[in-house]
């Protein structure tokens, strides 16, 4: 036995050193993931880019923060009226940041400005859901190659904003769950002295008083079960405007959509706070996201991507979700982006007919026929 010991000892030796190395690699690899998770998509300036800044230029207190984020400036020849479109509020809603990319990468404004934010929640952008297996990116094919896009979480990152209160009270007295707090869409108009998420929404509303925005369109997605899926939720300000824009979309370029008017005592969401608290009028546009919803099966970027699910088939038969499920199509993401940049188009142009005398016109924005022919990475650049 004493003759075995230093071969048994070699042996310990050699499995701890493996051991160990597989603890680095594993260490490594996370790493580089985690600080993947921290770097938002590229986004190349299309050709109606005249400007781009920073979130911060409209509340100091963001600088160098995670709330922080780009702003994207298109500004026609001719003076008009201003058009704020903004995508990522929610990061788990990836048709509404696609919208907005295709837009800063193809329209071109002629006349008035269209500003776009396309991760209104840069923090969302750097975590995933915990408890959700969802993936942190997803892949649009190209021409030229695969575009990266971010999968993020509907709440800003826990690290940035810690701990949640049990409740949360919104500015106007109404009580919320804690978590609420780090949603973006439930804390409008914000505080300047509140924390990271309130923040952000604040500086939101600065940019909207400062550019005297008149038409405020955020871009969202819905579970298939909910009944706001397909939808523009509108603030009563603009309910004639989205009237007159759901009618054109349904007859003349086969958007089927709802109007949902916007609910006076549900505070914090930006329809209503943008609305009650700016001269601007605000929309919501929702379409079917089936990576979040319960009704899912494995939640990976395939189902983000093409939006197939069996589960959702065999609800559909049971007519337990809202939208048609048609099995050959699912709800793939160029459709849900497509819905988007149509209604966006209508909506510019719906407003336009009905404030003349703040005309905004924005051409090159590709319609949901476009896309769906060409396929959604036609319409992105190469960075």
């Amino acid at each position: 036995m004493a003759k075995e010991q230093p071969q048994n000892d070699k042996k310990d030796i050699l499995y701890s050193a493996i051991i160990l190395a597989v603890l680095v690699l594993v260490i490594i690899l996370s790493t580089v993931e985690f600080r993947a998770m921290r770097e938002v998509c590229t986004i190349v300036e299309g050709p109606g880019v005249t400007g781009r800044g920073r979130l911060a230029e409209y509340f100091k207190e963001l600088e160098e923060s995670p709330g922080d984020t780009d702003i994207y400036f298109m500004e026609g020849a001719e003076p008009g009226g201003t058009v704020l479109v903004m995508g990522g509020l929610h990061p788990n809603e990836p048709a509404g940041l696609l919208a907005a990319v295709v837009l800063i990468e193809n329209a071109v404004v002629e006349t008035g400005r269209m500003i776009v934010i396309p991760h209104a929640n840069a923090s969302g952008y750097t975590h995933t859901e915990s408890m959700q297996a969802s993936p942190p990116h997803f892949a649009i094919q190209t021409e030229w190659g695969e575009r990266v896009f971010r999968y993020g979480s509907r709440l800003s990152s826990p690290l940035h904003q810690y701990p949640d209160p049990q409740a949360y009270t919104h500015p106007s007295g109404m009580l919320l769950s804690g978590p609420e707090v780090r949603n973006l869409n439930r804390v409008f108009p914000g505080r300047p002295d509140g924390l990271l998420t309130e923040k952000i929404a604040w500086g939101i509303m600065n940019l909207i008083w400062d550019e005297k925005v008149d038409l405020v369109i955020d871009i969202h997605e819905a579970r298939p079960i909910n009944p706001v899926v397909n939808c523009i939720m509108a603030h009563p300000r603009v309910i004639d405007v989205a009237s007159i824009a759901i009618m054109d979309l349904g007859a003349d370029w086969g958007v089927p959509i709802r109007l949902e008017p916007s609910p006076e005592g549900m505070r914090g969401i930006t329809h209503r706070e943008i609305g009650d608290h700016s001269d601007a009028l605000a929309v919501i546009l929702e379409s079917p996201n089936p990576a979040m919803d319960a009704l899912r099966g494995p939640t990976d970027a395939e189902l983000v991507v093409y939006g197939k699910d069996d589960f959702f088939k065999r609800a559909g038969e049971a007519g337990l979700i809202r939208v048609p499920y048609i099995d050959c199509q699912g709800f793939p993401i160029d459709r849900r982006t497509g819905r988007h940049t149509t209604t966006v188009k209508v909506l510019i142009d719906t407003f336009t007919e009905f404030h003349f005398d703040k005309p905004v016109i924005v051409n090159g924005i590709p319609t949901k026929d476009e896309i769906i022919e060409k396929g959604l990475g036609h319409f992105f650049l190469k960075p």
